[in-house]
């Protein structure tokens, strides 16, 4: 039983790393320039310009999922800006509040774009699934000489940097959570009147396998992200280390 549902555990687990990551990842730019530069502005610009293919795709989704639900919109900017709590605000879409459904749908649009851009990159440019396979099946010969053939990728850097970039800005926000519990809870509650109706056996018959194979799907696509920030995070926190020694400067969490 619990083997039809480890699709969501693993999303679940993967979308809770992704978020640690990308706030470590985060932190770490953000340090080294603003110990380099002792500029807070200049580090806001400069970060807010490393992530601006994700940050715009982020709004634009949102604007995107508002029009198509005929959620009233207003202001769209992509500046950064600091809020009043010490946050750096990227950018935002003002979309009216309506209900659950259309609310949770506008807010989790920067997560289905981002994972479809990923999967395209991982799948298409990147060749990232063959190299999965290969590895799953313990073909590690295939597996070493696909790791040797990355750097002859077409335009490699740039859709490495792009997947970067949008898989660490597509983690919906707070305020883009704000109804996602109410939602959850009419779901539960139908899911339980459905159960009690005398349909749980047939749902864990027929929905149950393909939901759980989506889901692991959706999981694996966001281990690409995963990866990647991991490849990076290092890296720069060495960056950190050796920029504090050298001028013995460091910035508070």
């Amino acid at each position: 039983m619990l083997t039809s549902f480890d699709g969501l555990l693993w999303l679940l687990a993967s979308l809770a790393l992704l978020m640690i990551l990308q706030r470590a990842l985060h932190r770490e730019i953000q340090a080294i320039f603003l110990i380099s530069t002792r500029s807070p502005n200049i580090t806001i610009l400069v970060f807010s310009l490393i992530f601006l293919p994700g940050v715009f795709l982020h709004e634009f989704s949102h604007l995107l999922m508002a029009k198509l639900l005929r959620v009233r919109t207003g202001k769209f900017s992509l500046l950064p800006e600091v809020m009043p709590d010490g946050r750096l605000q990227l950018g935002y879409v003002e979309a009216a509040h309506t209900d659950p459904f259309r609310d949770s749908l506008v807010g989790v649009a920067p997560l289905i774009s981002g994972i479809a851009f990923v999967a395209f990159a991982a799948m298409s440019r990147l060749h990232l699934v063959i190299m999965w396979d290969t590895f799953r099946n313990g073909q590690w010969d295939l597996f070493l000489l696909g790791l040797q053939t990355l750097p002859t990728i077409p335009d490699l850097w740039i859709w490495f940097y792009l997947t970067f970039a949008i898989s660490s800005t597509m983690m919906p926000s707070d305020s883009d959570r704000h109804a996602w519990l109410p939602l959850g809870l009419v779901a539960a509650g139908l899911l339980v009147v459905v159960a009690l109706a005398g349909a749980g056996p047939w749902m864990l018959a027929n929905l149950a396998t393909p939901v759980n194979q989506f889901l692991r799907g959706t999981a694996l696509i966001l281990l690409v992200s995963i990866l990647i920030h991991i490849l990076l995070i290092f890296p720069l926190m060495l960056i950190h280390r050796l920029l504090t020694k050298l001028t013995g400067l460091d910035v508070g969490e």
